[in-house]
């Protein structure tokens, strides 16, 4: 067994990537009954009720185990989020936009195990000097928010971070069939995190027309969406290519992060432009997650 299934407890290394306030107990547990590691999104949750509830019913439909995301500055909760997951079994978390150094003594002090995401070499090493008990290594292709500094891809990223650290690595970015989950072990990656091909799948609770940009999403399709002190990588369509023709619009004051999550619900996708990877240029059609998942490790 690897280090990073030992932390996971999974049969396969292939973690559900969180995204925004996307949650369905019935995706987390179609990955868990498939063989990877569902995850719950809980960055912007704070209703430790609502948390109880989702967990209990990923209970009554997989007896597999799963875990949560946390966003370390973005929910002044997560400790109190953290003792519900402990309370409920949870043995490992993700973490993300944060330093590290603010709550791995809590997973720790509750006996739980995290794996942190990091965007580049330097976050990568900061992490692991603050103990973390994992990686999720994600390079410039991944969807997602993303810094403003210069970005390596995965190419680059995961060879560099696991030359330098004994703590296992998931990669994530451009990573959507058996090719791609292959070229990230021969990076060096004990395993994988996988966004926009499980955003796409069969039982994902995203709206038809959030999977219906990726699938229509051509090669050179995405661009990172600058929000201020960071940017986010999205599916350009119409109205935002648009502005991004002309030269005096500010783009970073045309669209409000406030607005994400409800666009996103919706397929509002001029209020603010649907989320996806570079890897949506190679989604063809929506799969079940049990036919994405063993297509992946075939």
């Amino acid at each position: 067994m690897s280090q990073l299934l030992d932390v996971l407890g999974s049969k396969y290394p292939i973690i559900q990537g969180p995204i925004g306030e996307l949650n369905d107990p019935k995706m987390v547990a179609a990955v868990c009954e498939a063989g990877g590691f569902g995850m719950l999104a809980l960055g912007f949750t704070r209703d430790l009720e609502v948390i109880k509830k989702m967990i209990a019913e990923i209970r009554e439909l997989t007896d597999k185990p799963f875990g949560a995301n946390l966003m370390i500055a973005m929910n002044p909760a997560n400790e109190q989020i953290l003792e519900v997951l402990a309370e409920a079994g949870v043995k490992t978390v993700t973490t993300s936009a944060g330093s590290p150094k603010k709550i791995y003594p809590k997973i720790h002090e509750l006996g739980l195990k995290g794996l942190h995401v990091a965007l580049d070499f330097s976050f990568a090493m900061k992490a692991v000097e603050a103990g973390v008990d994992g990686l999720v290594v994600s390079g410039c292709e991944s969807g997602g928010l993303r810094t403003l500094n210069p970005e390596s891809s995965n190419m680059v990223l995961i060879p560099l971070v696991c030359d330098h650290v004994e703590v296992p690595v998931a990669a994530a970015g451009a990573i959507a069939d058996s090719r791609g989950y292959r070229a990230a072990l021969a990076l060096g990656a004990q395993g994988v995190q996988i966004g926009t091909r499980f955003l796409s799948a069969a039982e994902s609770p995203a709206c038809q027309a959030w999977k219906e940009a990726i699938l229509n999403c051509p090669e050179g399709g995405t661009s990172l969406l600058p929000l201020g002190g960071m940017n986010v990588r999205i599916i350009i369509n119409p109205s935002l290519a648009e502005k991004m023709n002309d030269p005096s619009i500010d783009l970073s004051q045309e669209y409000n992060m406030m607005n994400m999550g409800k666009a996103w619900r919706s397929g509002d996708f001029d209020l603010f432009p649907a989320g996806g990877g570079q890897v949506s240029a190679s989604i063809t059609e929506i799969k079940p997650v049990k036919d994405i998942i063993d297509e992946m490790v075939s």
